[in-house]
């Protein structure tokens, strides 16, 4: 999945680069055709276990900022802009059905790792398909599916990028609401919206808690400052 996201990453922006009047989700159709057509002569493409990716991108377009993100499901990575509090969030009811099992054994035993074979192999089997959840993968029809926005330039103060793992504090462990995560962000950047995170996994590795199916998971945030204007912006990120 590291080669498909990264391949993907790198052939989006010049497909939008090329055409700047195209929607967003026709440009990520361009840049899965494009990872498609490096390996097709050489995988299984239609094989179910082939691991898709999330693609989550924000861009600057004139006075605009668009964002598009190619999950339908929970755990997608969230967008997150400034000076009027917005989000950009996905649900997919059944995913809680599924993991239901999952969420009722302590993680880490044999018992948990069983439940949680079986729900990412029901999941596999929903993957790209009508009644199920859409991600970035093989098939370029994925994108059709992506959700997209744009919002005036003016109205906002930072844009934020979140992988499932830097979520956590608001979507698993209710610890804190969008605004109150930029407040953390504010002052001291990802490191400390991570420190949290990693705190509160630390204090309850068994799921007893909080149920989830990695007692720890990766957390990437991407955190941009949009100040006068853009003139001077920063940007941080953390892993």
């Amino acid at each position: 999945m590291a080669w498909f996201s990264s391949t993907l990453g790198g052939l989006l922006p010049g497909s939008i680069a090329a055409y700047p009047t195209r929607p967003l989700s026709d440009c990520l159709a361009d840049g899965i055709r494009g990872v498609r057509s490096l390996h097709e002569s050489t995988s299984d493409l239609t094989y179910r276990a082939v691991r898709p990716a999330q693609s989550s991108r924000s861009e600057l377009a004139g006075e605009s900022w668009s964002t598009s993100s190619s999950v339908t499901r929970p755990s997608s990575s969230p967008v997150r802009t400034g000076r009027r509090p917005w989000s950009l969030t996905t649900a997919w009811t059944r995913s809680g059905q599924l993991r239901a099992p999952v969420d009722e054994l302590p993680t880490g035993t044999p018992e948990h790792a069983a439940a949680l074979a079986q729900y990412r192999e029901d999941l596999t089997g929903l993957r790209n398909r009508p009644g199920g959840f859409w991600i970035a993968g093989p098939e370029p029809r994925a994108a059709e599916h992506a959700l997209t926005g744009t919002v005036p330039l003016e109205s906002l103060a930072s844009v934020t990028l979140l992988s499932d793992g830097g979520t956590r504090l608001v979507d698993r462990f209710n610890f804190a609401d969008w605004p109150g995560v930029l407040d953390a962000l504010g002052p001291s950047g990802p490191d400390e919206l991570i420190r949290r995170v990693r705190a509160t996994e630390n204090g309850d590795p068994d799921g007893q808690r909080w149920p989830r199916g990695k007692a720890r998971d990766d957390a990437t945030v991407l955190h941009w400052v949009l100040s006068s204007w853009l003139h001077g912006a920063t940007i941080e990120s953390n892993a």
